[in-house]
């Protein structure tokens, strides 16, 4: 599996020419942002999670991304549709297992889902990932704090094969080194900045990226890993002029909009 700048910015130019539709289920607090991400790329995002029109959205969409947290019986409801309506049609599925591990409901929420369909990427934090390669959901020796991962990236890798072999799905691990694994082998992206965790959000717009890159990609293991570079050099460009988590915030859109092939060149870390 060979990950080039090259490669990645054939993807990009692929996005921003197709400007493929991404259809997100996704939770209050990121909509705004995982958008305006989706957009500064060059693809088309889409916020529908109305059971009445998700499976219509699904048909003319070129990617599925579920992500899980604020939930509802309602939205559990409409991702279960979403994603058995993507399964029929073949369209690539991102699931976020926002929060996994920190309560039952949510655990059990994103298993139920595993079993409507398997995804084609599974994107999570070390704990998410964990808790929910974990078997036994009545005794969850992993625990998520809130949203936020306890455990290194490092330290879910055998969970995340443990799931790959179980559903298929490609796992990304996001954290200071991301790990995208599946049973081409295991690719590590070391770019970011250490101030992007303190931006709401950007787990989930990984996600949504992921998204773009597996709607004009039909390698998995390629759209999560080219998914992870961007995501990383754009954080990593924003902050060497950010004072803050808001600037970088807005410094990560502008960048996303601006980025470039030569910054691919200048900044991968692999």
């Amino acid at each position: 599996m060979t990950i080039t700048p090259s490669g990645i910015w054939k993807d990009i130019e692929q996005i921003r020419e197709k400007s493929p539709l991404v259809h997100n289920i996704t939770n209050f607090v990121v909509m705004n942002n995982t958008a305006n991400a989706l957009l500064a790329l060059g693809a088309s995002p889409v916020m529908a999670h109305a059971q009445e029109e998700v499976c219509d959205m699904v048909n003319i969409a070129n990617s599925l991304v579920i992500n899980i947290g604020t939930l509802s019986d309602p939205w559990i409801q409409a991702m279960a549709k979403a994603m058995a309506r993507a399964k029929e049609k073949n369209t690539p599925i991102v699931l976020d297992p926002v929060g996994v591990g920190a309560t039952e409901y949510r655990t059990r929420t994103a298993r139920e889902l595993l079993q409507v369909a398997s995804p084609s990427i599974i994107r999570g934090n070390g704990s998410e990932i964990m808790a929910l390669g974990q078997p036994d959901l009545g005794k969850e020796r992993v625990t998520t704090k809130g949203v936020d991962s306890n455990s290194a990236s490092d330290l879910a890798i055998d969970s995340a094969r443990a799931l790959n072999r179980k559903f298929g799905a490609v796992i990304c691990i996001t954290g200071k080194t991301d790990y995208i694994i599946s049973q081409a082998g295991m690719t590590r992206v070391k770019n970011g900045d250490d101030m992007m965790p303190r931006v709401t959000g950007l787990g989930c717009t990984a996600t949504a990226l992921c998204g773009a890159f597996a709607a004009v990609n039909p390698d998995s293991h390629l759209a999560a890993a080219h998914a992870m570079a961007v995501m990383g050099i754009a954080g990593q460009i924003a902050a060497e002029t950010a004072h803050g988590p808001a600037s970088l915030q807005l410094n990560f859109i502008d960048t996303l909009y601006q980025l470039s092939e030569t910054h691919i060149q200048d900044y991968l870390r692999l």
